[in-house]
C-alpha cells in the first residue's frame, strides 16, 4: 500500500489547485504499474462510500464536485460487482486522485493565491497527504480525514452555514432600483415600496409590514439594520451607497460567501494565542486574546490604487516618535511634484534631505534631475506622517501599522485612502495593550516617551501575531454580513473557482504600486 503513495502525492499534489488531466493520470499510472504495486484497500465499501458522500457535499464547502470526478466515482461504484480487476485497479487509482486533492483543496484552497495576486503574502498551510491517505484508508476513517482538513475557524463555519441560508433563499426578480433621491423618515415616494420589498426579501423588514409609499419608523429601523449588516453608516438615510447595496443580488451575495469561502482556506489555521487581525475591507483591527476580542481599532487601508497587501507575521518591535523616510511611490507621485512647485513643501512638512552619502542637502541645492538620487527623511513630531507610533513586523511589502497626522479621516466610513500601510485610531493605546506584559510601559511611560518626542524603539517580548486579512463576508448572530470588494477580488475568484474565468474578463494578475 505504502510503496506507491510517494509517486502518487508527488503527482497529485503539483497538480493540486487544478484540474487532473487524463494525461496527469495516466502518467501516475504508468509509474505505479512500472513498480508492479497495488494500490490497497479501496475495496472496503466503507472507504469508497465516505469518499463519495464527501465529494458530494463539497458544494457545502464552495467547492465543485466534478472538479473531483464525483460522476465518474458514482459510475463506477454503481457497477461495483461487475467490474473486472483492471477496472477496479483504475477505479481505485482515481478514488486515491480524487482524495488527495479534494484533501489539498480544503487545506489550501483550489486556487493558489500567489498566481492571482503579487501582494499576498501568507505561507501554505502543511500538509502530508501521503500519510494522510495512508491513514484514512487503513484506519477507514476517510470522512474523519477528510472533515480535520477543513478550516476550524468560526467564521468559515459560520460561512458554510450562510452559504446554505442563501441558496435555499427564493429566487428573486427584482429590478435595479434608480433613483437620484435621498430618503430618510417622513419621506413618501413609490421608490419606498421597492426598497421595502428589497428589505423583505432580505428579512430585514417584517413580511407583515405594510408596503406602503411612506418612510415610517419600523422602516428606518430595518434601512438601519440593512445598512449595519453592510458597513454603512447607520443612520437610517438612504443615499447612493445604500441604493448601491439593495441593488446587490442573491446571486451575487452567494458569489461573494463562496469567494470568501476559498479565502478562509488560504488563511492560516493557526492564528496565534494572541493576536491582531486586520480586516482590509471593514475597515477595523481586533486585538485578541485566547479566543476573545479585547479591543476593536478603526483602521484606514490601502486605496484600490496602492493596495494593503494580505500578510501574516510577528510583532518585532513598537517605534515611539518615528521619523519617515518617504516611500518611492510618494516621492514620484506627491513630494517630487509638489516641490518643483513651490520649495516650501519639502520645508512645511519639516522633512530632511540627504544625499546618497547621508550628507544633508539644503533645499536650496535641491535639485529635481537628481531627487531620486535623494533620500528624504521626515522628523518626530505632531506632523509626521506616521504620527506617534509606528508598529513593526517582518514583511515584504514593507508595511507596518501606525498613528497618522490625519485623525480627521477615521471619522469616514468608507477609509480605503491610504499609501499601503494600515493606520490605526488611538494606536498609543494599541501600543500599551500590545506591551501590557513589558515591565514599566504602560500607559504614563508611553506619555512621557511620546512628550519628550525623542524616538525610543521598544523591543517585543511577548509573542503577538498580526494578521492582515481580507474577506468580505461573514455569518454573524444569525445575520448575513456583507462588505464593499474595495479591490475587486471577489469576481475574478468564483469564475476560477468555478473553472468560468477567461482572461479577458477580468484583469488576471493584481499588481501592486508601491
Amino acid at each position: 500500500m505504502k510503496s506507491f503513495l510517494p509517486i502518487l502525492f508527488c503527482f497529485f499534489i503539483y497538480f493540486g489547485c487544478g484540474n487532473i488531466t487524463n494525461s496527469e493520470i495516466a502518467l501516475a499510472e504508468k509509474s505505479i504499474k512500472k513498480l508492479e504495486v497495488v494500490i490497497g484497500d479501496w475495496k472496503t465499501k466503507k472507504n469508497r462510500k465516505q469518499l463519495i458522500e464527501a465529494i458530494k457535499e463539497s458544494i457545502l464547502e464552495g467547492l465543485t464536485p466534478s472538479d473531483y470526478s464525483y460522476s465518474k466515482l458514482i459510475a463506477f461504484e454503481e457497477k461495483y460487482n461487475d467490474l473486472s480487476e483492471l477496472e477496479i485497479e483504475t477505479y481505485e487509482k482515481q478514488l486515491s486522485a480524487s482524495f488527495i486533492k479534494y484533501i489539498s483543496h480544503l487545506s489550501n484552497g483550489k486556487i493558489k493565491p500567489r498566481e492571482i495576486y503579487t501582494d499576498w503574502d501568507i505561507k501554505k498551510n502543511k500538509i502530508d497527504a501521503d500519510s494522510l491517505l495512508t491513514y484514512a484508508i487503513e484506519k477507514k476513517e476517510v470522512e474523519d480525514v477528510i472533515k480535520n482538513c477543513k478550516p476550524k475557524h468560526t467564521i468559515y463555519s459560520q460561512l458554510k452555514t450562510a452559504l446554505i441560508a442563501i441558496s435555499s433563499m427564493p429566487k428573486e426578480d427584482f429590478k435595479p432600483i434608480i433613483t437620484s433621491e435621498k430618503f430618510n423618515l417622513g419621506s413618501k415616494s413609490k421608490t419606498v415600496i421597492l426598497i421595502k420589498k428589497r428589505l423583505q426579501y432580505w428579512n430585514d423588514l417584517s413580511k407583515k409590514d405594510t408596503l406602503s409609499e411612506f418612510y415610517d419608523e419600523s422602516f428606518g429601523n430595518a434601512i438601519k439594520q440593512f445598512q449595519q449588516r453592510h458597513g454603512l453608516e447607520a443612520d437610517g438615510v438612504i443615499g447612493k451607497g445604500t441604493i448601491q447595496a439593495l441593488n446587490v443580488t442573491q446571486e451575487q451575495r452567494r458569489r461573494q460567501i463562496i469567494a470568501n469561502l476559498e479565502r478562509w482556506r488560504w488563511f492560516p489555521r493557526d492564528l496565534g494565542i494572541n493576536h491582531i487581525v486586520v480586516n482590509i475591507p471593514n475597515f477595523n483591527l481586533h486585538a485578541v486574546q485566547g479566543k476573545d476580542t479585547t479591543k476593536i481599532f478603526k483602521v484606514v487601508v490601502g486605496t484600490e490604487k496602492r493596495r494593503t497587501p494580505v500578510l501574516s507575521s510577528k510583532i518585532d518591535n513598537i517605534v515611539f516618535n518615528p521619523t519617515w523616510t518617504v516611500p518611492p511611490t510618494i516621492l514620484k507621485e506627491d513630494l517630487i511634484p509638489g516641490t518643483i512647485k513651490n520649495r516650501k513643501y519639502i520645508t512645511n512638512r519639516n522633512i530632511t534631505i540627504y544625499d546618497k552619502k547621508g550628507k544633508e542637502i539644503p533645499i536650496g541645492n535641491w535639485r529635481s534631475s537628481l531627487a531620486d538620487d535623494y533620500k528624504y527623511v521626515q522628523s518626530p513630531g505632531e506632523n509626521n506622517a506616521l504620527g506617534y507610533v509606528k508598529i513593526n513586523f517582518p514583511n515584504n511589502h514593507s508595511v507596518y501599522l501606525h498613528d497618522t497626522n490625519h485623525r480627521e479621516l477615521f471619522v469616514k466610513n468608507m477609509r480605503s485612502l491610504s499609501s499601503g500601510c494600515v493606520r490605526v485610531e488611538n494606536p498609543l493605546k494599541l501600543a500599551e495593550y500590545l506591551l501590557y506584559n513589558k515591565e514599566g510601559y504602560d500607559a504614563t511611560k508611553i506619555d512621557s516617551i511620546v512628550f519628550f518626542k525623542k524616538t525610543k524603539t521598544v523591543k517585543m517580548e511577548e509573542e503577538i501575531d498580526v494578521h492582515i486579512l481580507y474577506f468580505t463576508a461573514w455569518y454573524e448572530d444569525g445575520t448575513m454580513q456583507f462588505r464593499n470588494d474595495i479591490y475587486n477580488y471577489d469576481p475574478e475568484l468564483f469564475l476560477r473557482l468555478t473553472n468560468q474565468f477567461r482572461s479577458n474578463l477580468v484583469t488576471p494578475v493584481r499588481v501592486v504600486n508601491k
